[in-house]
């Protein structure tokens, strides 16, 4: 019976010096064990549907009425004066940064990347096509900036490929 006390007691022990140690790393910006936690798991899967819906959305809705030449695309970038060039170019970017959202170490880079292209989006909506739709780019940058801004840990990790690579 006392050895199961002195147990518990060095587990408890250990436990407090662990816990202290995670404060500790807390305050230093490094990533603990705590983000990994119950209450952090729905929020991981909250971001993780949302970047499923925005790549479902960019890589169909968007960018493949562009890329089989539907004709609302079409009329749209020969009013723009861009012709199909442009429209198979803006397609394939958006398509890229659909796939690129579902890639661990593309995330952040990618919904950057779609960001900007959705500032050009609502800047042609606005002076090419007064307006008409001009909500739609600016709503799709709020969750591209959030899936950006969480996922941004993942940075590091590409440019450490890149390095390696060059």
């Amino acid at each position: 019976m006392p050895e199961t006390t002195a147990r518990a007691a060095s587990a408890a022990s250990a436990s407090a010096s662990a816990s202290s140690a995670s404060s500790a790393s807390v305050s230093s910006g490094a990533v603990v064990a705590e983000s990994a936690s119950v209450r952090g798991r729905p929020a991981r899967i909250a971001l993780r549907g949302l970047q499923v819906l925005l790549a479902l959305f960019f890589g169909i809705a968007s960018a493949l009425p562009k890329l089989v030449a539907h004709s609302s695309a079409v009329e749209s970038f020969d009013e723009l004066g861009w012709g199909s060039a442009g429209m198979y170019a803006i397609g394939a970017l958006e398509l890229a940064g659909g796939v690129a959202l579902l890639i661990p170490v593309l995330q952040s880079v990618a919904a950057m990347a779609l960001s900007a292209l959705m500032v050009g989006a609502f800047v042609v909506q606005v002076t090419v096509f007064d307006g008409q739709y001009a909500a739609t780019p600016l709503i799709l940058i709020v969750p591209l900036a959030l899936i950006a801004w969480a996922r941004r840990r993942h940075n590091a990790d590409l440019l450490r490929l890149v390095r390696r690579r060059g």
